[in-house]
């Protein structure tokens, strides 16, 4: 065996070292406040509990946002949009027009749509370098938007999620931008290298067949799609929400008996250290809020999976769902989306400067849809 194997060999070594210590004492420490019977009984039941009812209800509105999405997209409602949308992209965000399309694509689906459009030469054909890059944050900001508006309405807070909206799209400013200028501080040659690309008339929205055959066709093609994202975020909402949740809750009335949503409460505990912050910031009266944006940089729809909880404990308000929603929308399971998409566009050395970039504009949609919901309670 030589040097550099056994130097690999050893690195690996040391890693799993790490991970069994960490892994058996962080579920050592659940088990020992929980017991560990009741501990994996928790798990099981709470994540048996969020799939049949959150994971079934989040999927129900994905498969009919995506036959939406497609109807909208179908019958040229998403291009009205772009055209509505295009003067405001420069001055906005610093991008050429098309951009919008973007948007409204990324809003109707999901984050992944960006990475489609910017590998199309076609579409990046109209950016400079680090105007495409930023297409990374840009994109993000509006992942699964529909379907947390959506949702946020279903629980009876439609305006609140409307000012998150606004939240968010402050955040995707500030992001975007932000993502520009540390781009253009590494490499400034990038703000006047353009993106090769080919003919714009190429872009487009092709639509076959009688009318009915168009309607048929985009509703059970989106309505498909919708079950392809609702499948999407089982492992989110099901993993990452039942160990938030595990850490956010507490015991039950009669203790720990095993049943769904009980926990340690470290989350609360640790966040009412500076609940302070978190109230000035977000207006946040409850330090479990705070489970929701945590939740939110893995997975939004692994954070929507705790909504029902907080609704049905009562700490829910118009100001939490605003800042859920900015929040939510903004960062949308960014961290586990930045570098792929980097990678895909051949900029992954990048991906510290964009995640630093949307944290700082998830943190600023949030606190943007506070003041927002504030003022427009005070009228």
């Amino acid at each position: 065996m030589n040097f550099k194997s056994l130097k690999f060999l050893t690195k690996r070594r040391i890693e799993a070292g790490i991970f069994l210590i960490i892994f058996f004492g962080v579920f050592g420490y659940i088990s020992k406040i929980m017991g560990l019977p009741n501990m994996l009984n928790t798990i099981m039941q709470t994540s048996y509990s969020l799939l049949i009812e959150t994971v079934l209800y989040i999927m129900g509105i994905t498969v009919l946002s995506g036959a939406l999405g497609k109807l909208l997209t179908e019958f040229g409602v998403v291009r009205l949009l772009e055209t509505i949308l295009k003067p405001l992209m420069k001055p906005l965000y610093n991008l050429p027009g098309v951009a919008a399309l973007g948007a409204v694509l990324t809003f109707l689906s999901d984050n992944p749509a960006i990475i489609s459009l910017a590998k199309d030469n076609n579409f990046s054909k109209y950016f400079k370098k680090y105007q495409l890059i930023s297409l990374t944050n840009f994109g993000t900001a509006f992942g699964m938007g529909l379907v947390v508006i959506i949702f946020m309405a279903g629980k009876g807070y439609a305006g609140a999620a409307f000012i998150g909206l606004a939240g968010a799209v402050i955040g995707s400013i500030i992001s975007t931008r932000l993502m520009q200028r540390l781009t253009l501080k590494d490499f400034p040659e990038f703000k006047t290298e353009l993106v090769e690309g080919g003919d714009e008339q190429k872009i487009s929205f092709k639509s076959e067949g009688n009318l009915f055959l168009r309607v048929l066709n985009s509703i059970l093609d989106g309505g498909k799609t919708g079950v392809d994202l609702g499948l999407a975020i089982i492992p989110g909402v099901l993993i990452i929400s039942t160990f938030v949740m595990i850490l956010t809750f507490g015991a039950s009335a009669e203790g720990y008996t095993g049943k769904a949503y009980e926990g340690i409460a470290l989350l609360p505990y640790l966040a009412g250290k500076i609940n302070f912050v978190f109230e000035w910031l977000f207006g946040f009266t409850n330090p479990e809020l705070i489970a929701f944006p945590i939740t939110a940089l893995g997975a939004v729809g692994a954070a929507l999976g705790l909504v029902p909880k907080f609704q049905a404990a009562g700490l829910l308000d118009g100001n939490a769902i605003a800042v859920f929603t900015a929040m939510g929308m903004c960062w949308s399971g960014f961290l586990s989306t930045h570098t792929a998409m980097l990678d895909s566009l051949k900029f992954r050395n990048l991906t510290s400067k964009a995640l630093l970039s949307h944290t700082i504009g998830g943190l600023a949609a949030g606190v943007a849809a506070h003041y927002i919901f504030v003022l427009f309670n005070m009228f």
